[in-house]
């Protein structure tokens, strides 16, 4: 049980603290409207998988000893983000306000949006590592180790599609987009500094 309540609130910590995958749900939500910003929130959360997949499958020991290893996947999650900050900082298109909340003309492309967020995300990878290497036993059956992959990503999902519901309320939305050139760079300012920050320092 003790084990249980450990990567509860590990995951829950983890999942609530601000960071890039925040900043894509926002900005989503607010830009397409709340179906828009579900299907990050779902992208996200099939995200987590990736990492949890790796790790019980032992390529996170891997990535945990192998400096050179790590500090790829934190340039390659990087140089995502930069170029998803810097395409918003110079967004030039004024979007009218959706009524219905329509799902853009690319929803796959919101969803991918959302899950290579997470996927190339060090402190994810670090979350997750840190969790099984550190909280779940050696003797943990598998089936016990999924059902607590199958939790992170349920929280994750849970906790960014309020943050979705919160970010695409219509009069909300109809103030936040009344100042979109601002907003725009305020949000691509943050997820140029998370790569940034990801990329030159300790995660």
């Amino acid at each position: 049980m003790s084990e249980l309540i450990a990567v509860a609130l590990i995951t829950i910590l983890a999942t609530i603290s601000p960071g890039p995958d925040f900043a894509m749900v926002t900005r989503n939500s607010y830009l397409h409207g709340r179906n828009a910003g579900l299907l990050a929130a779902l992208g996200i959360a099939l995200g987590v998988q990736v990492h949890v997949f790796y790790t019980m499958f032992g390529i996170g020991l891997i990535i945990a000893n192998s400096p050179s290893l790590f500090i790829l996947i934190k340039v390659v999650g990087a140089l995502y983000l930069i170029v998803i900050g810097w395409k918003t900082f110079n967004n030039q298109s004024k979007l009218a306000i959706d009524l219905h909340f329509k799902v853009p003309a690319s929803p796959f492309k919101v969803f991918l949006n959302g899950f290579l967020t997470n996927a190339l995300n060090p402190k994810t990878t670090l979350f997750v590592i840190s969790t099984y290497t550190q909280v779940v036993q050696a003797g943990t059956p598998l089936t016990i180790q999924f059902s607590y992959g199958l939790f992170m990503s349920t929280i994750h999902f849970i906790w960014f599609s309020l943050v979705a519901v919160f970010f695409s309320q219509q009069a909300f939305r109809s103030r936040m987009i009344s100042h979109q050139n601002v907003i725009d760079k305020l949000i691509g300012s943050v997820l140029m500094g998370l790569g940034v920050s990801l990329a030159f320092t300790n995660v």
